[in-house]
């Protein structure tokens, strides 16, 4: 378990962290999310111990970051946004610098170290020089060393940077499957990334704490208003007047044309109300034929935007 607690991080009058706390129990993957200085960074540096807080404590099951270093350090495997490689060495000798660094015993330490390298796929390059790897090897290679020693707590930052569609799916897959037996944080710029393998998210924006929950509830909160999708084969003007005159639709507005003589119409609904059947009558009705008709739920995307004011990047 990792428990944050009112962690502040100063530097001179200026606070990159402040007064941020909470806790990510065991087995739980947790997306952490944030701007591009939001704070982020620096607060998974305190965690792993690579800086301090200015006030605040951090404990991993139950020791102190500052207090007890070596025993969180035994806990944690750390993979940074860029992995920390020694570019002369093989992949395997890195790895068993990696275990030496761990105090890993030699006792079947090859055979753990093959299996995280089959885990990640990475035993094929096994005898290669880091330096001539791919970004995407690279990154894999990083995800391995933090697997060194089977920690219980897993903190990753951007883990699949620089892998291909099929790379990420297998990374994502991957952490799905060490979220059975880890606690494990995971910050990512991807947010359908995040969607797809995290249950609860925190979210972070200018140093404070301003969301977290589960995914599902934050996601509820969104939705003031449901957003509907129609196609219809005919006219945009003709057909936005009609659903605009329907009991519990709040605004239509044209989404352009994705096939021949039909209008994509994004129309949005107040709470409560189910207009679907009077649309697709009165359209009907009117000469219009529906071809399609979709909800748009809200994303994680939204409630990022939402929270963070929706300005410049993560």
């Amino acid at each position: 378990m990792i428990e944050i607690n009112h962690i502040t991080k100063r530097y001179g009058e200026n606070y990159a962290v402040r007064d941020v706390s909470f806790t990510v129990n065991p087995g739980e993957i947790v997306g952490f999310l944030g701007r591009n200085g939001a704070g982020k960074t620096t607060t998974m540096n305190i965690i792993t111990g690579y800086i301090s807080s200015t006030s605040g404590t951090v404990t991993i099951d139950g020791y102190d970051v500052l207090k007890d270093p070596i025993e969180v350090k035994r806990r944690i495997g750390y993979l940074p946004e860029l992995p920390p490689l020694y570019m002369d060495m093989t992949v395997w000798d890195y790895l068993n610098f990696s275990a030496d660094l761990k105090h890993l015993p030699r006792k079947n330490r090859g055979q753990h170290i093959g299996d995280i390298c089959g885990l990640v796929r990475i035993g094929d390059i096994r005898k290669r020089l880091i330096k001539n790897l791919s970004k995407g090897y690279k990154q894999r290679v990083g995800l391995a060393q933090a697997l060194i020693g089977n920690p219980q707590v897993l903190i990753l930052d951007e883990p699949t940077v620089g892998l291909d569609p099929r790379q990420i799916i297998e990374i994502r897959n991957l952490i799905r499957d060490l979220g059975k037996s880890h606690t494990l944080i995971l910050s990512s710029h991807i947010l359908q990334e995040v969607s797809y393998v995290c249950e609860r998210v925190v979210i972070i924006n200018k140093g404070r704490l301003v969301a977290q929950d589960q995914l599902n509830n934050l996601l509820q909160g969104v939705n003031e208003n449901r957003i509907l999708v129609a196609r219809v084969a005919g006219s945009e003007r003709a057909a936005a007047s009609i659903i605009k005159n329907i009991a519990g639709v709040v605004s239509v507005s044209g989404q352009g044309s994705y096939e021949p003589e039909t209008v994509d119409l994004e129309i949005t609904v107040a709470p409560g109300n189910d207009v679907r059947r009077a649309i697709s009558t009165q359209l009907v009705k009117a000469g219009y034929p529906l071809l399609m008709f979709k909800p748009m739920d809200a994303t994680l995307e939204d409630i990022f935007l939402r929270l963070t004011d929706g300005k410049d990047g993560m």
